[in-house]
């Protein structure tokens, strides 16, 4: 089952699911997530949708061995824009997805996010590391809800031995994105479309290590299906650091448009610097990503 299965990567997850000849089920409010990502495989036989809010206890009468938690709006525009939703996900959500896996006997995996290092003093940012965030800001809804989930997930598992996993992922991008989601990578690609300015928040220093899709799939999936990792939290990202403005530049490069880069005022806890240490997904997974986005934009897309 896969909670959150109408987004981004929940939606990639159903697919590659369905591939390997797994019975899925997705469940969603659609508050983020959107059907149209689903469209190819509602029809599927071992497909099934299920309308439903997390912050709801979940009664499914099917058997489930692995269950995904990917139910949260990860946008800071979307998730900001209903701070008391966003928290109530993350923490209810958390408490129900694991009850149900308890009743299932299931694995459990929280898809936790690097937002939990917040703000950090530290580069790249290791497991251990333990944050730099703003308790009362307006990303906190964010941020401290993925941190209070990690908390709940290692309590469960100490308390009734639950079988758990813990990702912590670093700013996935690909196909599927929703071109309203408000993340850089699509808000750059808009504006460039659009012909408008290209608007950077900041001086464009700041920097963002960007996983495309499929890596990062497949490390989710590598994760939910190792033996040795327990309740440890596992970054999942690419740790090749991108400035804000480097991206701004190949986007320009790539789109033919009039868009000129302009900058404004970085917001409010806006991270300086953002780039995982993937050490121990590379020993407990055999996982590395594959495509950067420099590849990809000066490779894969013709000019």
């Amino acid at each position: 089952m896969i909670a959150g299965g109408a987004g981004f990567l929940g939606s990639r997850l159903c697919s590659r699911y369905l591939e390997y000849g797994c019975t899925v089920t997705c469940l969603d409010n659609l508050s983020t997530g959107r059907l149209c990502n689903l469209s190819h495989i509602m029809d599927h036989p071992k497909f099934t949708f299920a309308l439903h809010d997390v912050i709801d206890p979940i009664s499914l009468e099917s058997p489930f061995n692995y269950i995904f938690n990917m139910a949260c709006p990860a946008s800071p525009p979307k998730y900001q824009s209903d701070p008391i939703q966003t928290i109530k996900t993350s923490l209810y959500g958390a408490f129900n997805l694991l009850e149900l896996a308890a009743r299932k006997e299931a694995r459990i995996l929280q898809a936790s996010t690097s937002e939990i290092y917040g703000d950090p003093e530290v580069s790249p940012q290791q497991e251990r590391y333990q944050g730099n965030v703003n308790t009362v800001g307006p990303r906190s809804c964010y941020d401290e809800g993925k941190r209070a989930a990690e908390t709940i997930f290692y309590d469960h598992h100490e308390c009734f031995g639950t079988d758990l996993r813990i990702a912590r992922i670093f700013n996935a991008y690909g196909p599927g994105m929703d071109a309203m989601d408000g993340r850089v990578v699509s808000n750059f690609i808009n504006q460039a479309l659009a012909g408008q300015p290209i608007t950077i928040f900041g001086d464009g220093s700041q920097t963002r290590s960007f996983c495309y899709l499929e890596d990062m799939v497949d490390g989710l999936i590598a994760l939910m299906h190792s033996p040795a990792t327990s309740n440890i939290p596992i970054n999942l990202g690419n740790p090749d650091e991108f400035s804000i403005l480097e991206l701004a530049s190949l986007i320009l490069k790539k789109i033919p448009t009039e868009s000129k880069i302009i900058f404004v005022d970085l917001p409010q806890d806006d991270p300086r610097q953002r780039c995982p240490d993937i050490s121990r997904a590379r020993k407990h997974l055999g996982w590395v990503p594959t495509l950067n986005i420099r590849q990809l934009f000066m490779t894969l897309i013709p000019a």
